[in-house]
């Protein structure tokens, strides 16, 4: 695994799909940087282009801001829209405000190993995410 080049903290804003395009490159990127696999990189960017895209639509935009950890990067989304009325609802499977599958929230949860939901109604909603680069296998020969 490689070292990361820089453990601060990206502030990216969130307020147009051009920004959204952005979040994207910059998560890849930074999974990158820090180790993370093809298909951990695929995860994390997936859950971060959905939770960026509720930040814009649901939220009215706001920031994402990128931290590096040890092994890997927390991801935190905050807006100051209307607040989730119901987290419990919100997380379930194929409930949806729109017209998507209703698999944003639980699906990104499946995808990185810690998520975190602070909303209330009228105050906005922080969702923060962590995820771990993990080493592949050795193989056989590697092992001894």
């Amino acid at each position: 695994m490689q070292t990361p080049p820089d453990t601060g903290t990206t502030r990216l804003p969130i307020g147009s799909d051009t920004d959204l395009a952005r979040a994207r490159q910059q998560v890849r990127q930074a999974a990158s940087d820090h180790g993370f696999t093809l298909v951990q990189q695929t995860k994390l960017v997936t859950a971060a282009s959905e939770l960026a895209r509720n930040t814009l639509i649901h939220g009215g935009g706001g920031h994402l801001e990128i931290s590096a950890l040890e092994h890997g990067l927390r991801l935190t989304f905050t807006d100051s829209g209307p607040g989730i009325r119901d987290i419990e609802e919100a997380m379930t499977d194929g409930f949806t405000t729109g017209n998507g599958l209703g698999l944003g929230l639980s699906g990104a949860k499946r995808l990185v190993q810690d998520f975190s939901i602070d909303s209330r109604p009228g105050r906005g909603t922080t969702i923060t995410i962590t995820a771990r680069a993990t080493s592949l296998p050795r193989s056989r020969a590697e092992q001894g």
